[in-house]
């Protein structure tokens, strides 16, 4: 879609400079032929680049005529792209690590001062995604910084979206947090993964010194194929996960009792509906206090909820005695 009005004067101008000014090959001057202008929307506001393209004038060079833009253009925005690289890590960082929709993206950089469309933000996560291919496809950079640690500990895991479509699965480095291999499979079976653990081990430059998964058997047994004498270790959350399951049932059993003991805060929030005094606040509070430690499960098996619901509960009934105990005894 065309645009529907025009777009509002950039708040800056900067002019680029090449840092050549002599031809690299032939070693005559580059020659300012032309300027390039472009308007880059950034998060600091809308920004007017000029730009000197300078060209080389001897005709027997391989680089005669041939423009040489200047070479901080690339640290504002890609090429063709009308917004700045900081809008780019922006879109990209809200949806993939707070995990927000395009709609919330586009209210959050409206929010901010960008003018974009939603259209837009779903083409700037496209260039996110391909910068960060960009990134993962650095191999030279990766095989330097493994080669300093000297060894890499593996770690294997899917990502379902949902059930039925492809899982995507990932293989990082737990030492240096590279992720050296993301590929989408349909299936998760030994025969699957093996090749992926394999492709993986073929392509660094030094050995693989551990592995982490979780308990699925298929990845067991593929790592077992694909690196055989490797120790393979459980993933610490999962594995004690599994090794406090007999205690979770019991701390969930004790937070149902617990439940059962402090039921009817509705009843008296109802009572107290039409009352406005100090008292009937304080009673509300501590009513709302209740309500929001029932609803605070916790994340097991590191925050057991049976354990957080007691002391919760604990914390208001003293806090009840208190204000009980400063009250004094009530008139009969």
């Amino acid at each position: 879609m065309a645009r529907t009005q025009s777009r509002p004067e950039p708040t800056d101008q900067r002019t680029l400079e090449a840092c050549q000014t002599r031809c690299w090959l032939c070693g005559g001057p580059l020659w300012v032929a032309y300027h390039n202008r472009r308007t880059v929307q950034t998060l600091d506001g809308l920004i007017r680049l000029i730009l000197p393209i300078r060209r080389c004038r001897n005709p027997g060079c391989e680089r005669y005529r041939k423009p040489y833009r200047p070479e901080a253009e690339g640290t504002d925005a890609l090429p063709h792209g009308e917004f700045g690289l900081d809008v780019i890590a922006l879109v990209g960082q809200l949806r993939f690590r707070q995990h927000q929709s395009v709609p919330e993206i586009h209210q959050a950089l409206t929010t901010r001062g960008v003018a974009i469309s939603e259209r837009s933000v779903t083409e700037q996560l496209y260039r996110y995604e391909e910068l960060l291919a960009l990134q993962l496809a650095d191999q030279r950079r990766l095989q330097t910084r493994l080669a300093e640690q000297g060894r890499v500990i593996l770690a294997l895991d899917g990502l379902q979206p949902d059930v039925g479509h492809e899982v995507l699965w990932v293989l990082r480095d737990c030492l240096s947090g590279e992720i050296l291999l993301a590929r989408s499979l349909l299936s998760a079976t030994e025969a699957d993964l093996s090749p992926l653990i394999s492709e993986v081990r073929d392509a660094l430059s030094v050995p693989i010194h551990g592995v982490i998964s979780d308990g699925q058997h298929s990845i067991r047994r593929a790592v077992a194929s694909a690196l055989p004498g490797v120790p393979h270790q459980l993933c610490q959350f999962h594995y004690l996960r599994e090794a406090v399951r007999p205690i979770y049932e019991a701390d969930r059993h004790a937070k149902t009792l617990l439940k059962k003991q402090v039921r009817g805060v509705r009843p008296i929030e109802r009572a107290l509906a039409t009352r406005q005094d100090e008292e009937a606040d304080i009673v509300r509070g501590y009513c709302l206090a209740v309500r929001s430690a029932l609803t605070d499960d916790g994340r097991a098996p590191l925050s057991a909820p049976g354990l957080r619901l007691d002391d919760r509960l604990a914390a208001i009934a003293a806090s009840i005695a208190r204000v009980e105990g400063k009250r004094g005894p009530a008139a009969d």
